[in-house]
């Protein structure tokens, strides 16, 4: 019997990310079982088309996005923000899994860096459900949007996948999750502040992960090269809050070039911003 048998009722990382994604058990989806410490040998590249929904979630209805500043200050609304957010760290989880799997002949590395940020997913998916809890809510009190499921999956490559997740909606969350963390301070929710800056400091991590990984592929961390691996339609448009978070985009890898050029990037027509990590546009 393989020593990770012992812990882990998969035979294989590949199997474990396999059930996350597809389970309908919302109770494995916030706290999965242990997962296995090896790859398997053979694995060849899955896509997985969509991800299993626990019967608890219901698709949001139309007008039901995140609340301006005002409407925070209801316990109600408050609940109702970090429900998207907790839906996004869903998603972020469920998609390292789906790359583990889409990109399985990818380096072992790579695939364990993955594992390791799914894992730190989840763990915010239960901060956001705690937190949800004291305002007196609960997961799937709240519609749910699977705009990541929409997107992401259509990355033909493991560069184009660390060009959306880790560099660009991950980072956008490093602007996005500093300006709820103002807005729930605004409204006196201090612990839903330190919340949004906790998610903030560690997001850090993930964007250094993918930072690392393209310059590693590329040669560097070249704006125009990371702007055209972007799955269609996306753009840097869409792919930063304001202000743009300097300081931790930098620790992340990113250099102060890349950063300009992404500030002062416009696309041809100005669009509505899209959702991105943790928030709704």
């Amino acid at each position: 019997m393989r020593k990770d048998a012992l812990v882990s009722p998969f035979p294989d990382v590949e199997a474990w990310a396999a059930h996350y994604v597809l389970t309908t058990d919302l109770r494995t989806k916030l706290a999965p079982p242990a997962a296995p410490s090896s790859f398997r040998a053979d694995a060849k590249p899955l896509r997985l088309s969509a991800p299993g929904r626990p019967a608890v979630f219901r698709a949001a209805r139309r007008g039901e996005r995140t609340p301006k500043l005002e409407a925070l200050k209801e316990p109600h609304y408050r609940a109702r923000a970090l429900h998207a957010f907790f839906h996004h760290e869903l998603q972020a989880a469920e998609l390292m899994c789906w790359a583990i799997l889409a990109f399985a002949d990818a380096e072992v590395e790579f695939r364990r860096g993955l594992l390791s940020v799914c894992l730190d997913e989840i763990r915010h998916m239960n901060l956001y459900r705690e937190h949800i809890a004291s305002l007196g809510s609960s997961i799937g009190d709240f519609g749910v949007r699977d705009w990541f499921w929409k997107r992401v999956p259509t990355c033909p490559t493991k560069l184009g996948f660390v060009a959306v997740m880790g560099m660009g909606l991950e980072a956008a969350n490093l602007e996005y999750a500093a300006d709820f963390a103002a807005r729930f301070r605004a409204v006196g929710d201090e612990g839903g502040a330190r919340l949004q800056d906790r998610i903030a400091r560690e997001e850090v991590a993930h964007v250094g992960f993918a930072t690392r990984w393209f310059a590693r592929w590329t040669g560097g961390c070249d704006f125009t090269r990371w702007a055209a691996a972007l799955p269609p339609p996306l753009s840097p448009w869409v792919m930063h809050g304001s202000p743009i978070a300097e300081g931790p985009r930098q620790r992340a890898g990113m250099s102060p070039e890349f950063i300009a050029a992404l500030r002062a990037y416009e696309p041809e027509s100005h669009g509505r911003k899209l959702p991105l990590l943790g928030h709704d546009a």
